[in-house]
């Protein structure tokens, strides 16, 4: 029988090594997709970022309509509101119309 050579257990140590290191690699990955409580929380946690950048996102183009908004108003343009005044003055002139002419017609009748 002929012994091993030093070369050939170095060797063989490093390939042991190596293996022990994929092992733990391995069991690693695997322990880390059984632990559903922690994909469940990093799941919660990504949806949670992505809500917040639409959320900016839509702020942000609200923000931008709503300015386009106010510059129109102020400059008069199409889609400025005006409030309530000219419906309440509408409003009232009827009534005035509407009771001018009630009394017109209690004189004449």
């Amino acid at each position: 029988m002929t012994r091993n050579s030093s070369g050939d257990t170095e060797a063989l140590r490093e390939e042991i090594r190596r293996t022990r290191v994929e092992l733990s690699e391995t069991m690693e990955a695997l322990a880390a997709k059984a632990d559903v409580k922690k994909r469940l929380k990093s799941s919660a946690d990504q949806a949670r970022e992505r809500m917040r950048d639409q959320a900016a996102q839509t702020l942000a183009r609200v923000r931008a309509q709503a300015g386009l908004r106010h510059e129109q108003a102020q400059a008069g343009g199409i889609g400025a509101r005006r409030g309530p005044a000219p419906f309440v003055a509408l409003a009232a002139g009827a009534m005035v119309a509407a009771v001018v002419l009630l009394i017109i017609r209690g004189r004449r009748g």
